[in-house]
């Protein structure tokens, strides 16, 4: 029975996944664009990844990098967003948070910084 449970909250959060990836904001679409098929200078991203209890909004996998783009939706949920920021962390994953105003109006800084991050997560791994 408990097995059950967690085969159904594990295909919740799939579905979950899916609509986010069907309907995404124009940020996280901005965003999209240049991280999609390795254009972040070769490193593979997902997006809305189900990880533990949540759902990220992007995710590289190899470097352990999460980037969530608050929008809207995150005003008032700061305390949670540390929460998540935290779980995630001690899971191994390196978590930055844009605004929706970061992504439009800074997308060149933004990939940069995601870009170097990968980077350093990489090497960080391969030579500590």
């Amino acid at each position: 029975m408990n097995h059950d449970r967690r085969m159904s909250l594990a295909a919740q959060r799939l579905a979950l996944a899916k609509n986010l990836r069907r309907n995404a904001t124009p940020s996280e679409q901005q965003l999209w664009s240049v991280l999609r098929a390795g254009r972040c200078g070769g490193f593979k991203f997902k997006r809305q990844v189900p990880i533990s209890r949540f759902v990220a909004d992007f995710a590289c996998l190899e470097a352990w990098l999460i980037i969530e783009i608050d929008g809207e939706s995150h005003d008032g949920t700061v305390e949670e967003d540390e929460i998540r920021s935290t779980v995630l962390s001690e899971l191994g994953y390196h978590v930055i948070r844009f605004t929706n105003e970061d992504v439009h109006s800074n997308l060149e800084g933004v990939w940069q910084l995601i870009y170097d991050t990968c980077v350093q997560r990489i090497v960080g791994k391969t030579c500590g």
